[in-house]
């Protein structure tokens, strides 16, 4: 036999052998080190291969495919070796060696894929860290809008005026509240809806009303309870911010009118008070309320089909919130209603006058103004506000009908919440 051809090995016996046997490349073998192993000339023997002039073909198919593979490792490790130098069979025992070891990743992969982890479980600890500082300040904002900003309110006044209060200008309707309603019934609103489009709210309800915590408007406009921030802050505001429901009110004023006749008595307070009429909060103030603090009241209604009609049409009522309100208001002569504030600058007060004697005035925000018949006239009434009539007793009461409005610039988001945090009491 040649040499270099092992013995053969007893499990090998009886197999037929291959015609011819690899060639050996010239060279000398390449030096190559294995980590985990001795140099390539110190590894044990490996398992014999049949060499020489053939490859050994086992009769045990177990063997075979052993066999078969580790040459293919072989094969496959010659493309490396080769660019390094030549290799002979005399090198198998290593080839086959190597072959047999699990691949191993370089050194500095497992170092950065250390370094990718850190980095990743940082900044998923800062995410959270940013989301439960943001809820604090939520809760705090909120918190802080229960001790500034607690609805106070009486069940009912005039539409103009009424009884003095420490932060309140005593506006009708505004409803019995206890401290910490706006943050939890805001909360609430959160939870079934969301927080987009809340800003303002938000805002409105760390700030609180006053001036201690809410506007800053030269002390003239100071809501008894909810200020709503970057509103366009005005005495009078323009009758096209409400066109539509403008229109359709002078439109409605000889219905109105006749309306009130029907329901209107001598006002001289030797009578009882009608039907319908509430007790006056001022001297010479009276009411009769269609919808008051945001309830409409049926009773009046449907002695008032008219005005009824025309509260139907319009799209800016505050219809279904604390604030709104809509009824005649009736000023004896000789009346004054001294400066006042509304609760809130979120609505606008319409006022559609019906009878307007001489000698009436309106002054809101130090800007003087004057009612006429059929006409309106919008009035941001959370400025300080007066209302006097001066005439004489034959000239009779002065009588305008009250629309309250959303403001123009409170979008549709903050109105529906705003209509959820002060809903009216069941």
């Amino acid at each position: 036999m040649g040499r270099g051809v092992p013995a053969r090995s007893p499990g090998a016996g009886g197999g037929r052998r291959s015609a011819r046997s690899p060639r050996p490349l010239a060279g000398p073998a390449p030096s190559f080190r294995i980590a985990g192993r001795p140099e390539a000339g110190t590894v044990p023997p490996a398992p014999h291969v049949a060499s020489g002039r053939g490859r050994g073909r086992p009769r045990g198919g177990g063997r075979g495919e052993r066999q078969s593979a580790q040459g293919a490792a072989m094969e496959g490790t010659g493309g490396e070796l080769g660019a390094q130098g030549s290799w002979g069979l005399e090198d198998a025992p290593g080839l086959l060696a190597r072959a047999s070891l699990p691949v191993m990743l370089p050194w500095p992969l497992p170092l950065a894929s250390s370094a990718f982890t850190v980095l990743l479980g940082a900044l998923t600890s800062l995410f959270l860290w940013y989301c439960y500082r943001l809820g604090s300040q939520d809760m705090q904002a909120l918190g802080a809008g229960s001790r500034a900003g607690g609805v106070r309110g009486r069940p009912g006044g005039c539409p103009e005026a009424g009884r003095p209060g420490p932060r309140s200008s005593g506006e009708s309707g505004e409803g019995t509240r206890t401290e910490g309603l706006v943050s939890r019934r805001l909360r609430a609103y959160a939870r079934r809806y969301s927080w987009a489009g809340m800003g303002r709210v938000r805002r409105a309800a760390q700030g609180g009303p006053g001036p201690g915590g809410g506007p800053g408007v030269l002390g003239i406009q100071r809501p008894g309870l909810l200020f709503l921030p970057d509103l366009p802050s005005a005495p009078f505001v323009p009758r096209d911010a409400q066109r539509h429901d403008v229109e359709l009110l002078e439109s409605s004023f000889p219905a109105i009118l006749r309306d009130f006749g029907a329901v209107s008595w001598d006002f001289s307070g030797t009578t009882p008070l009608p039907r319908g009429w509430s007790p006056p909060l001022a001297p010479g103030c009276y009411q009769l309320l269609l919808y008051q603090a945001g309830r409409c009241q049926p009773s009046n209604c449907r002695r008032c089909p008219g005005a009824y009609r025309a509260l139907r049409g319009l799209r800016s009522f505050m219809s279904a919130n604390t604030f709104g309100n809509a009824g005649f208001s009736v000023l004896l002569p000789g009346a004054r209603l001294e400066g006042r504030c509304g609760p809130t600058n979120a609505r606008v007060r319409c006022h559609l006058g019906l009878k307007i004697p001489p000698g009436c005035e309106l002054v809101v925000g130090g800007e003087p103004q004057c009612w006429a018949e059929g006409h309106c006239l919008l009035v941001d009434d959370s400025f300080l506000h007066t209302v006097a009539h001066n005439g004489s007793p034959e000239d009779g009461p002065r009588v305008v009908f009250i629309v309250d409005l959303w403001h123009p610039n409170v979008a549709g988001a903050e109105r529906q919440a705003l209509d959820y945090v002060f809903a009216p009491d069941p």
